[in-house]
């Protein structure tokens, strides 16, 4: 925008410049050939006179020495004729073929009683000689006239030398407006991309995020003001959401602590028969419910976003958990192997990011393929220096339209509802990775079963990291 609003104002500024200087370069060029007139004009108004008043022949020699002399001095041709276009005296050179149609022209009119009023303007590129003429008595009583063929470098050098002026300072007022209008664009747009920073960063998840810019016209300044009042109170109100559900589900652990107990401790004393087994079952939805805090509370703290982002060893951490899930897997009936696992892979996310996500992943893994399954853990470097972690199986999956609601809380597909768990393991995952300034995906695995890859960013990455703090 701030190259926008540069180019807009470049251009008008280039606009009026033009508007100016044009017309300025133009009067001088104008004044500088009626200047040359009136100079050559009191001439030839003189060589008029001194043909008028020839008499004898030591008039016509005074004559021709005058021409001659002026003709030499300012190198100038000069010619007067009589009413039949005879030449009477002549000196210097004739007027050139380009301007032998205006010497014509104006011999007309000086014998017609009328002298040159007017010449071709004066540029810097021409023309080269102008011709004036001016009749030789008055009225009814002309006997010739005078012609002039005058040369104009002088004139075309001294409008050269001042349209250079006006062209440099026109370049120089140019180049201090350019100065003046990129100060007030980045004057303008320094709150606009403040704001954009912060915008930026709520969007991303960083509720600190804060417009600091104090500088800028006053209705930005304020919208700026009004942005981290929002700001303010979207970061209070989410803030206590998020302690609310901390809150929640750390006070309630110890009442349902104190219910599974209870529970076990009536079991000896249950007779066998329907007590019994409707014991059990709630017993079974009391860990369950301890299992869904459980859950809320790992997703309250990792939504406060309380620990800063370091480098991590994505290739330790993976390996280190896949040979803690190892035994888990088997005695489950499952196959667990590692396809690609290259040495020091390193990104820069939450402390232990990867092998949380992977613990999430492989939990699910164990829960939703049958015995006799496989699970494959794969781990690539991306081109953009990612660290990017695959983990795909060959059981029942999802269907295509329900993969989106995998990374929700609490989402379940409608043939896994009784199976164990909270419904937040994905969601927490997927917020880890985030937070961590990466993502993750899910997706069907051919011909059956799923995959769920996640990328964290290298840690000589430039991807920017997301936080809460």
């Amino acid at each position: 925008m701030r190259r926008r609003l540069l180019a807009v104002l470049m251009v008008l500024m280039g606009a009026a410049a033009l508007l100016l200087c044009v017309p300025l370069a133009d009067a001088y060029a104008r004044g500088r050939t009626e200047h040359l007139l009136l100079q050559r004009r009191s001439e030839a108004v003189r060589f008029a006179d001194l043909a008028d008043r020839m008499r004898t022949g030591p008039d016509r020699v005074e004559l021709s020495a005058e021409i001659g002399r002026y003709a030499q001095l300012y190198g100038a041709g000069v010619v007067v004729v009589d009413t039949a276009g005879g030449t009477v005296a002549r000196a210097g050179a004739e007027p050139s073929s380009e301007a032998a149609h205006d010497a014509e022209d104006a011999r007309r009119r000086a014998l017609t009683g009328r002298s040159t009023d007017r010449l071709p303007t004066v540029r810097p590129w021409g023309p080269k000689t102008v011709v004036l003429a001016e009749p030789v008595g008055r009225d009814e009583r002309v006997s010739g006239a005078v012609l002039m063929a005058v040369p104009t470098d002088a004139a075309r050098l001294d409008v050269t030398v001042r349209w250079s002026l006006i062209a440099s300072g026109a370049v120089a007022a140019f180049a201090a407006a350019a100065l003046v209008a990129a100060g007030i664009a980045r004057w303008l747009m320094r709150p606009v991309r403040d704001l954009d920073r912060a915008v930026e960063g709520l969007t991303a998840g960083s509720l600190q995020a804060r417009a600091v810019s104090d500088t800028g016209p006053p209705e930005l300044r304020h919208l700026r003001q009004h942005f981290n009042i929002m700001a303010e109170a979207m970061a209070d109100s989410i803030g206590r959401q998020r302690d609310f559900v901390a809150d929640a589900s750390h006070q309630l652990r110890n009442p349902l602590a104190t219910l599974v107990l209870q529970l076990e401790n009536i079991e000896p004393h249950i007779v066998p028969g329907p007590g019994q087994a409707e014991h059990t079952r709630a017993l079974d939805e009391a860990e369950r419910l301890e299992e869904l805090l459980d859950g809320l509370l790992a997703m309250a703290r990792v939504e406060s976003g309380s620990a800063d982002l370091t480098d991590q060893d994505v290739s330790r951490a993976v390996r280190e958990r896949v040979r803690a899930w190892t035994p888990v897997f088997r005695d489950a009936g499952l196959e667990l192997t590692v396809t690609a696992l290259p040495e020091d892979l390193r990104g820069r996310t939450l402390p232990d990011a990867a092998g949380r996500i992977l613990d999430a992943l492989l939990d699910n893994a164990v829960k939703f393929v049958p015995r006799g399954g496989r699970i494959e853990v794969s781990v690539t470097h991306a081109t953009d220096g990612a660290a990017v972690v695959r983990v795909s199986d060959d059981g029942p999956g999802v269907p295509e339209d329900q993969l989106a609601l995998l990374l929700r809380r609490f989402a379940r597909s409608p043939e896994h509802q009784n199976v164990r768990g909270s419904g937040l393991g994905l969601a927490i995952a997927d917020e880890i990775a985030r937070i961590s300034g990466g993502r993750l995906g899910v997706s069907g695995n051919a011909p059956h079963g799923l995959v769920v890859e996640f990328r964290l960013p290298s840690s000589l990455g430039t991807a920017q990291p997301y936080t809460d703090r």
